[in-house]
């Protein structure tokens, strides 16, 4: 039997496709690296709302501040969430009406909590962020202690920032 005489060869097939084996590999190494990258967003995303909700407080303090440097009166102290009509101009009613960045609602105080006016976040319905949150946001704008300076702890479920004391 000659060279042009060999029978066929056979071709073995390999099939198209993964095996089931090297799809286990990479589901264990996406869930590797999952579990590394997902608490580095969430702290992330817990400093984005903080450094938001200090932006918005400054914005909202400089606005009551030219709204008394204009019209020689305190804030208007309203219900928590509930925007006056006489803060038109200085303020808008959507950007004060919806939720601050933090939970709760926008509110302000004027003759109560022992200061004069404030202004800041009261957790009327949602749970109140933990101290240590809140402490990063005095960080941020003030002293770094929720019991003086600036932005404080008025109460249980309020943080303000004290416009007049």
């Amino acid at each position: 039997m000659g060279a042009s005489m060999r029978p066929p060869r056979l071709r073995t097939r390999r099939p198209n496709g993964f095996t089931l084996v090297e799809l286990l590999i990479v589901v264990v190494i996406l869930a590797i690296l999952a579990a590394i990258v997902i608490p580095q967003f969430s702290n992330s995303s817990a400093e984005a709302k903080q450094a938001r909700f200090a932006d918005s407080l400054r914005v909202l303090s400089d606005a009551f501040d030219l709204y008394k440097a204009k019209t020689g009166n305190d804030i208007v102290d309203a219900s928590s969430g509930v925007w006056d009509a006489e803060m038109d101009g200085y303020i808008t009613q959507i950007s004060y009406e919806k939720k601050t960045p933090v939970g709760g609602v926008w509110d302000t105080e004027l003759g109560s909590f022992g200061v004069t006016s404030a202004v800041g976040v009261h957790f009327l319905v949602d749970t109140p962020q933990e101290d240590s949150f809140m402490l990063k946001i005095d960080d941020l704008m003030d002293d770094g202690d929720l019991a003086t300076g600036g932005f404080r702890k008025l109460a249980s479920d309020r943080f303000y920032m004290v416009l007049v004391e």
